[in-house]
């Protein structure tokens, strides 16, 4: 069976030491549905919701709760995220929230998504909630996670070598990625 890394030898919650993990591109996608009355969709496509542009409100929602994951979820690590979207579909009597995260770091984003999408769910039921008493959220899932190796700097190896946080010598050699998929920035 396999060890649960968040428990400890003594049985106490940790957060997990990834500091010798490789630093990897890794990206998640999670998404997630609310159930909502046709009239509903009908005044959030008209704008016509009190609260105000309920999707744009819940992209932003989604997006600030992604970074701010480790805040919420105890043993999350902090993430440099480089990238979070939000993209909102309607189908029948649902709006399907897609979150996209995106890092280049020892620990994967897929908390990151999950919390992302819930936040935005969460956003559209409380910005509707005066008019729809039947919305339902459901199917939160994570369906996507990568992982690619990142060529490592000078630096960093020295860093994970000395165990430091700075080996003192000046390198300018910006990290590159090995997977076509994922395009370094200029």
């Amino acid at each position: 069976m396999k060890r649960l890394t968040h428990i400890g030898n003594d049985g106490r919650a940790q957060m997990v030491d990834v500091s010798a993990k490789p630093v990897s591109a890794r990206t998640a996608v999670a998404r997630g549905k609310i159930r909502l009355q046709r009239h509903t969709l009908d005044l959030i496509s008209k704008d016509q919701i009190a609260k105000g542009n309920v999707f744009a409100t819940a992209r932003i929602a989604g997006i600030q709760a992604a970074k701010q994951t480790a805040q919420i979820i105890p043993l999350c690590h902090t993430l440099p995220l480089s990238e979070v979207k939000i993209d909102i579909a309607i189908s029948n009597h649902h709006a399907e929230v897609k979150c996209s995260a995106r890092t280049v770091a020892q620990t994967g984003v897929e908390m990151d998504a999950l919390t992302g999408v819930t936040a935005a769910l969460l956003t559209i039921y409380d910005m509707c909630k005066a008019v729809d008493k039947e919305m339902e959220i459901s199917e939160v899932r994570l369906v996507e996670k990568t992982k690619s190796t990142v060529a490592v700097s000078q630096c960093e190896m020295h860093r994970r070598r000395a165990k430091t946080s700075q080996c003192g010598v000046a390198h300018t050699a910006p990290a590159t990625t090995t997977d076509s998929r994922i395009k370094p920035r200029s």
